[in-house]
């Protein structure tokens, strides 16, 4: 395949993957809210909120500098070049790797950094707060979540996610050895602290001693707010279909695929991002948020199964 006819396809990916952010964000919503006996907000909701806050005004603190406007629009960015990186609906031997899994990890860091000074860069007290105790979080995933890609990779002799995907989906469905397994379940436990989830955070809540990622939007307003929330649903989605590369790329199309292909794989790409998103919304609402310090013992789970999957790879 021609340069050209792979970056639009990229492109196409791409846009797919931000146009089904809010979307997936409200079926959970949507779940946690039948589970809970309440009919919930419409599957749309989330698309109406970004409408609502793209025509308000923006309020700025007195004390941000000019920095501040900047740093919504940079967030968006650095997330949303993470999704050209990822295998959603074909992935090819011969094709053009336009990142690897190390640049997808490396920007989504980026883009808590930028929230987190942001928020300090407001100068308020909550936004503070909330950037000290997701730079905490983020420094306890971040290294948990490299372990458990760099299993995978070193299995796959590369970091390229086009390549993993293609590796996995040769294997028999049931070849999966303890350090699949083990990776496996630390991507979950992860996934939860990285979407914002319960038992890590809650990103329903308004209460400022309970605040993680939402402390750090108190001082954004209007389109940048908008920006900001575009990027929490795109990295969600951004995840989920990290570990389905990793563990279930089931369904991808080849690099000369069919009609047929493309819709087996919207289908196959559908059913995968559903059920882990059946997941999110099926733990938060089965357990409470943890208290703040016992946050640590919780993901020292998954990175103690992510250091065991790579050691296991190594030895």
């Amino acid at each position: 395949m021609d340069v050209p006819a792979h970056t639009a396809l990229t492109a196409a990916q791409a846009a797919l993957l931000v146009l089904l952010g809010p979307l997936v964000t409200g079926f959970i919503q949507k779940v946690k809210a039948r589970l809970q006996c309440r009919k919930g907000a419409s599957l749309w909701q989330p698309y109406r909120d970004l409408a609502k806050l793209l025509r308000k005004g923006t309020v700025q603190s007195d004390t941000a500098s000019p920095f501040f406007r900047a740093i919504p629009v940079l967030v968006l960015a650095a997330t949303l070049t993470t999704t050209v990186m990822l295998p959603v609906l074909w992935a090819g031997a011969d094709q053009p790797h336009l990142g690897d899994a190390i640049l997808l990890l490396a920007l989504l860091s980026l883009a808590r950094f930028l929230c987190a000074i942001g928020a300090l860069d407001a100068g308020g007290a909550f936004g503070g707060m909330g950037a000290s105790r997701e730079m905490t979080v983020g420094l306890l995933v971040e290294p948990a979540l490299m372990m458990a890609v760099f299993s995978v990779a070193v299995a796959g002799g590369s970091t390229a996610l086009g390549d993993l995907a293609l590796r996995r989906d040769t294997l028999p469905a049931l070849a999966w050895q303890a350090s699949d397994l083990l990776a496996f379940f630390a991507m979950l436990v992860l996934a939860l602290a990285e979407t914002g989830r319960i038992p890590v955070d809650n990103p329903d809540t308004h209460l400022e001693l309970t605040m993680l990622h939402e402390g750090m939007l108190l001082e954004h307003s209007g389109p940048g707010l908008a920006c900001i929330l575009l990027a929490t649903h795109t990295k969600q989605i951004v995840i989920l279909t990290l570990v389905a590369a990793l563990f279930f790329p089931l369904g991808l199309a080849p690099i000369q695929f069919l009609p047929a292909d493309i819709g087996i794989a919207l289908a196959a790409f559908a059913a995968k991002v559903l059920a882990l998103a059946l997941f999110l919304a099926v733990v938060e609402s089965s357990y409470a948020k943890l208290r703040f310090f016992r946050v640590p013992q919780f993901l020292g789970l998954g990175l103690v199964c992510a250091f065991l999957a790579l050691a296991l790879r190594i030895l």
